[in-house]
Parts: structure tokens; C-alpha cells; sequence
């Protein structure tokens, strides 16, 4: 449902799950302790749009997932693309020119529920947005971590009694409606799946190993945290090497929203330009009944022991109607941006 946020049990019995998805499980206590332990610096960076020029790359993967196959040949056309994920600091210059308000600002409508008012619980009718909330114990169970916190929105990640945003952080917590009404200010637009798995992939294939150049997980998810790269969460952009095509944290950081519906599978068909599919065929199977869009690229809470999502095939469905402490995104442009 655009324009406002939807039925919110479903969504985090389901879509916040299905950014979390389980893998096998590994040795995450190594893991930890090979990470560096020294705190990585973070230099600014430009804001200026990457040059692409279009060509043909190897799109999928078909050993990890089987929502990321059947790999097939895709051909994308040129286009400039953001060297990093859109800032609080992009943000709060479209906010203040514009004066617009978020979908997690605003009271959420009881008929989204579809159930009486009086079996909703009040909080949940509460502007807000759903926040990772690490256990103090080890849990399999995905409500032990996410929380629907009254209060919670990109100026405020964390809550009313959390931190503020930090500027060159990713702006989260953003539905679709408010990252295209961004977009649509800025002069760019919501990339395809196809233009961000070719700007990730920057000539390589997709791999399912753990990257070092990414911010993801250190420790046993999701109760310990080693914070072996000094992130406990959302890391600035510019903490990582760039990929060949100058892109930063294409993969880990924050998850990436893209303009195709999610569906699972590739079209093997639908090699040139591919927009995947219409918002009749799409489905989401941890979100069924809410045409999903897809994301990209995994999160900072990916980690050997649980998730293997911080790779350029990676592709997951999200509902569009609720923002969450772990999605962001990017733009991409048709013509040369403006100075």
C-alpha cells in the first residue's frame, strides 16, 4: 500500500523477518576475532554521481538462495549513480526546502489493521517505525529483536530516548513514498535491480563469501556484538574501500531499496533492461498480500552464524508501506546531475 504504512503485525511477523533471513549457521566467534581491531577511519567523501557506461554482466547467483536465480546474461544501459547510500545530511536539505513530513512521523490509521480499534495495542498507533533491538540472550525468534518504537524516525533511529541521526550516516527509517518524493527532489530515481546488482558487481561475480570491505556483523547475532570495526550499527558512508566502480558500501551497511517488485526468482526471459515484475505478478512469501519491493545488498546485522546477504545477488523482499533502522537506498539518474 503506498502512501501510508501497512498492516503492521503481518509486516513484522514477515517483511522485517525476511530482511533477517536465517543461514547456515558458522563459526561466528572466529569470525570476530580474525575482524580488525582497530576502529576504521571514515574521511568525507563526495556526494557527486558515479558514470556508468551500460553493458552486459552475469546477474544472479544459484548456489546460496533460490529467490537469487537462474543466473542469466542481463544488459543494462548507461547511467550515473550515487557514490554512496542518500545521507541524513541529503536528507535534511530536502526536509528543510520542502518542509515534508515521513510516513514514521505521522499517527498510523487503526484501519490498517483491519481488526477493531480495541484490540490494537495503543503504542502501535503511534507515529513510529520498527527498530533492531539486539536480546540479551541468544534467540532464534525474530520478535526477540525487532520493535515497533513509538517515537522512532530518521531523525531519532533509535527512539525518543536514543541518539540523534548523525549526518553522514544513511538516512533509515524511510517508506517508499518519502525515498521517491526525495528522489524526485534531487532529480534522480529509485535504481532497478538490474542497474544496482551491475554497479555492485563492478565486473566481478557474486560471491557467497564474507566481505572485508563491508560493515556487517562481528560475534554471535544477535545478542553479541564484538564491535571488532568500532560499529555497533550504521556506520558513516566513506568506512570502507570503494568497490572498482568508486561505489560505496554497495554491499553490508544498510540494506538498499530498488524501483522492481519482488518476486521470487529471475525472469530467465527478461535479459535487456529488466524492470522485474508487474505489481500484479509480484509476491513476497514472508509478506504475502503486500506487493514488496526489492532490496539489496544486506545489512549491518548480517553475520556468519545467521545471514550471508552482504553480496551483490542478494535480493530480498520489503514492504513499502514501513521504514526500518536497517534500510536505506541510493539514486541513480538518466542524464548528468547538476552541479
Amino acid at each position: 500500500m503506498m502512501g501510508t504504512r501497512s498492516t503492521l503485525f503481518p509486516l513484522l511477523a514477515g517483511a522485517l523477518l525476511g530482511l533477517m533471513s536465517a543461514c547456515d549457521a558458522g563459526d561466528a566467534t572466529k569470525a570476530a576475532a580474525d575482524a580488525a581491531a582497530t576502529p576504521r577511519k571514515c574521511p568525507a567523501i563526495a556526494d557527486t554521481p558515479v558514470k556508468l557506461a551500460g553493458g552486459s554482466f552475469t546477474m544472479g547467483e544459484d548456489d546460496v538462495y533460490a529467490e537469487e536465480g537462474p543466473v542469466r546474461e542481463t544488459t543494462v544501459a548507461g547511467f550515473w549513480i550515487d557514490p554512496h547510500e542518500v545521507t541524513n545530511r541529503q536528507f535534511a536539505a530536502f526536509v528543510q526546502a520542502t518542509g515534508y513530513v515521513t510516513i514514521a512521523e505521522k499517527p498510523v490509521d487503526p484501519k490498517q489493521f483491519r481488526v477493531p480499534v480495541e484490540q490494537i495495542p495503543p503504542d502501535m498507533l503511534k507515529a513510529g517505525s520498527a527498530v533492531f533491538t539486539p536480546p540479551d540472550f541468544p534467540s532464534n525468534n525474530y520478535a526477540d529483536w525487532w520493535k515497533y518504537v513509538p517515537g522512532a524516525n530518521w531523525k531519532k533511529p533509535y527512539g525518543p530516548a536514543g541518539a540523534d541521526q548523525v549526518a553522514d550516516e544513511p538516512v533509515v527509517h524511510l517508506a517508499w513514498d518519502d525515498m521517491v518524493a526525495y528522489a524526485k527532489w534531487a532529480g534522480g530515481r529509485i535504481p532497478t535491480e538490474a542497474e544496482w546488482e551491475y554497479a555492485a558487481s563492478a565486473g566481478q561475480r557474486s560471491k557467497n563469501v564474507q566481505p572485508k570491505e563491508a560493515n556487517s556483523w562481528q560475534g554471535a547475532f544477535p545478542n553479541y556484538n564484538a564491535e571488532s570495526d568500532g560499529f555497533k550499527g550504521v556506520s558513516p558512508v566513506g568506512c570502507y574501500k570503494p568497490n572498482s566502480n568508486g561505489l560505496y558500501d554497495m554491499v553490508g551497511n544498510v540494506w538498499e531499496v530498488t524501483a522492481d517488485f519482488f518476486k521470487p526468482g529471475h525472469n530467465p526471459g527478461d535479459r535487456d533492461n529488466p524492470k522485474g515484475p508487474d505489481e500484479a505478478d509480484a509476491y513476497d512469501p514472508l509478506n504475502p498480500g503486500m506487493p514488496s519491493r526489492t532490496v539489496k545488498g544486506g545489512s549491518y546485522l548480517c553475520a556468519p552464524n545467521y545471514c550471508q546477504r552482504y553480496r551483490p545477488a542478494a535480493r530480498q523482499g520489503r514492504d513499502p508501506g514501513l521504514g526500518t533502522s536497517n534500510v536505506g537506498f541510493r539514486l541513480v539518474y538518466d542524464r548528468a546531475p547538476k552541479a
